[in-house]
């Protein structure tokens, strides 16, 4: 997993959710007045501590300048004491229910609040919207969405395993407390986005989920990117990303009350 990020400012904030030391995150917020719809970022690379939030940068800062408060989120990850089930998990759970201390001393709108999730932090974000906690909508970058599926695949040297200790066999509950595939439907809108051409996360994930969302009465929709990789996504330079960002700034249009 590589990409070259572009510069991106600093972030306006950086505050820990949490007493360790990874329960980080930057935020960013809009020069306008709020009170501020506001996006959970979570950063992708398989749940392992070689990568952090950092890449996710530029994609924050192109949201916020176009009036979204953004909440880079960093996590305990494979690697790291605690990371893998449940310690990751538990970390993303907290740093979303810190956006309620975060809305009253930054003025963000609590009934205008969505995830984006790039990779497994796509992964991470399903995950989050299946808590039927605080979100109003998901969207997926070139997510890991099925977790059964990502284990049958062997995908990352096999990198499912490390995450959740074993097999769909050997750890059925895991896998059911774990994969958004296993806990459909979520009851709010999922948008997905995925490249044809991702080597990382193939884009057959995303369309399998999706259907199978759409059985279960889920309100999700796919964007399929053609020819496009893995991380055109998050780079604010491309079209692909564009898409991503009129996507976003129109679900937290259409959250107002």
């Amino acid at each position: 997993m590589s990409i070259e990020i572009p510069a991106a400012p600093p972030a306006d904030h950086r505050l820990s959710y949490g007493p360790g030391e990874f329960n980080f995150g930057d935020l960013r917020l809009p020069r306008k007045n709020g009170p501020h719809p506001v996006a959970i970022v979570i950063h992708g690379g398989y749940w392992r501590s070689l990568y952090g939030l950092d890449y996710m940068s530029p994609a924050c800062a192109a949201l916020t300048e176009n009036g979204v408060a953004t909440w880079n989120i960093e996590y305990r990850r494979i690697g790291n004491p605690g990371g893998g089930l449940p310690g990751t998990l538990d970390d993303v759970a907290n740093a979303m229910k810190y956006i309620v201390w975060l809305a009253s001393e930054f003025n963000l709108d609590l009934e205008r609040v969505i995830a984006i999730g790039h990779s497994a932090g796509g992964h991470l974000a399903l995950w989050l919207g299946a808590q039927k906690k605080l979100l109003c909508a998901v969207i997926s970058l070139a997510g890991v969405s099925d977790l059964r599926r990502a284990w049958d695949l062997h995908l990352s040297n096999r990198v499912v395993d490390e995450f959740l200790g074993g097999s769909p066999d050997e750890f059925p509950d895991r896998y059911k407390f774990a994969s958004p595939m296993e806990l459909l439907p979520l009851g709010l809108p999922q948008k997905l986005f995925h490249g044809t051409d991702d080597t990382s996360v193939p884009y057959t994930m995303s369309l399998e989920y999706v259907r199978a969302a759409q059985r279960r009465g889920d309100h999700a929709e796919l964007t399929t990117l053609e020819n496009a990789g893995h991380f055109e996504v998050v780079d604010p330079r491309t079209p692909e990303f564009d898409l991503v960002r009129q996507t976003a700034l129109s679900l937290v249009t259409q959250a107002r009350p």
